[in-house]
């Protein structure tokens, strides 16, 4: 695999922990446009542990993901108040004062940025990317995901049951949160350079915009929007200038032709049982 390919890979599983960050706030009915703010904390937490401290990249990643889960229950507390697109709107507030308190963190760098971090390979990446997706599958096949479902579908109701949906909200928030640090400690040592700027709005949307894309109803469709949004616009470089038209105007195609995503339960389902037929 050439070294170009291999980044697009690296970037593919990067996104999908993004994405899946946002799936599993999603997946209770809160959207978050905050998720590169959890990304960039994770980012400085881990580089910061790898470099300045000398702790490997593992357990610095895994204490990264704890302290932004921790942020995320925090964030998630004030959030409860909020529903639709307001909350989406504080998220992204929330985001926001993460790139500007970065901006104005010089030890870390600022607005300079920070470096020093050791390369990793698109197969460690892919392990973490692998494996919490099937975290989340598994978890799909528990009553927690259930739980998370019916404050998705009526949050009275899922009260009036028993439910306790503050809980299951925040810890929504927090396990996305924790997720996203991990994509940002990824993103830090394979970029090896990182600033405030490339976990701003886009980043968020691109997350979003994978779940959307690849279906917001099972995991998996996070990991096929996660590829699409990364090598369509590759495999449409032959249009130039193009491009990038060509690419909006297949992703409009899509969700009008699909609204839940190229890949739905159902689908997942009909692929499943075909398979063990034969």
């Amino acid at each position: 695999m050439s070294t170009y390919y291999a980044g697009l890979f690296a970037d593919a599983g990067i996104l999908l922990l993004g994405a899946l960050s946002v799936y599993i706030i999603l997946a209770t009915g809160q959207l978050s446009l905050g998720n590169a703010g959890f990304m960039g904390i994770g980012a400085y937490i881990t580089s910061y542990l790898t470099v300045m401290v000398g702790i490997p990249l593992t357990p610095a990643l895994i204490i990264a993901a704890i302290i932004s889960g921790i942020i995320g229950v925090i964030v998630g507390f004030p959030a409860l108040r909020l529903k639709g697109i307001y909350l989406a709107i504080a998220t992204l507030g929330f985001a926001e004062m993460v790139r500007s308190f970065l901006l104005n963190f010089d030890t870390m760098g600022g607005s300079g940025g920070f470096h020093g971090m050791k390369h990793v390979t698109v197969g460690y990446i892919w392990i973490w990317s692998g494996g919490i997706l099937l975290l989340v599958m598994i978890l799909e096949r528990s009553r927690i995901w259930l739980e998370m479902r019916a404050v998705h579908d009526d949050e009275t109701a899922a009260g009036l049951v028993g439910l306790n949906t503050v809980a299951i909200k925040i810890g929504a928030f927090g396990f996305g949160s924790a997720i996203a640090a991990i994509a940002g400690g990824l993103f830090a040592h394979h970029h090896v350079y990182i600033e405030p700027g490339n976990f701003g709005f886009e980043r968020s949307v691109d997350f979003v915009l994978a779940v959307i894309l690849g279906g917001s109803t099972a995991a998996p469709g996070a990991l096929v929007g996660s590829i699409l949004l990364v090598f369509l616009p590759e495999m449409l470089r032959s249009l130039a200038d193009w491009r990038m038209a060509g690419f909006g105007a297949l992703l409009v195609i899509v969700l009008l032709v699909r609204r839940q995503g190229i890949l739905d339960r159902a689908l997942l389902r009909r692929l499943t049982f075909s398979k063990a037929a034969s």
